[in-house]
């Protein structure tokens, strides 16, 4: 079993830096390149998307790279389902890879703050997920917390499936309208929108500390 987690682990290692030496991670993080080879290469564009996605965002590239470049790309019923089959898939090797082979090492660099879900988790264990998952969506330390709980597979999976459809489905249907309405925004919108985060952040971390 020890074998084989070290072959898994260097199994990753390899993948990911073949990834950085044919230059994948530049490439999908830019979204205008990414758009370009993606809908040059037609019908494979597809599967380019969905394998990128499923072996890096677990490891890194931030998910909303891909969610947010696909309805720029596609039309936007193809944008939500690439967009869902690539989330799963990513969600479900980072589960299984914190799992089954570097438990150990992902229990160590989950944030703090995911901790407190430890019980909730022990007691309503879809819901928790559910709800997770619509708060922070795709995040690699978030599967690897799920990886490490004492969580079923497919609970895991549903509840996530659950909890993914309503933010992807709204990006994917308003993706475009809201990218072009964000590049055109003037300056005052950002500043009452940094405003707005900061008061909501200030008025979230009252209610936590009053409700410990």
């Amino acid at each position: 079993m020890r074998a084989t987690k070290i072959a898994a682990a260097l199994g990753v290692l390899g993948m990911l830096l073949l990834a950085q030496h044919f230059g994948l991670w530049q490439l999908f993080a830019e979204p205008v390149r990414m758009k370009q080879t993606l809908l040059a290469a037609g019908p494979w564009g597809y599967a380019a998307f969905i394998g990128a996605y499923t072996l890096l965002q677990p490891f890194g590239l931030p998910g909303t790279v891909f969610i947010m470049a696909a309805p720029l790309i596609w039309p936007w019923p193809v944008a939500f389902a690439l967009s869902m089959v690539g989330t799963m898939a990513a969600s479900v090797v980072g589960f299984v890879f914190a799992r089954f082979v570097a438990g150990d090492f992902m229990q160590a660099r989950i944030p703090a703050r995911f901790r407190r879900y430890d019980q909730a988790l022990a007691r309503h264990a879809f819901g928790t997920v559910f709800w997770m998952r619509l708060v922070f969506w795709m995040p690699p330390w978030l599967h690897a917390f799920f990886g490490v709980s004492a969580i079923g597979f497919g609970t895991h999976f549903w509840a996530s499936l659950a909890g993914y459809v309503p933010p992807l489905l709204l990006v994917s249907y308003f993706g475009q309208q809201l990218f072009d309405a964000l590049r055109h925004a003037p300056a005052a919108l950002w500043l009452w929108l940094g405003l707005g985060a900061l008061l909501l952040t200030a008025a979230v971390t009252l209610i936590r500390r009053r409700a410990a």
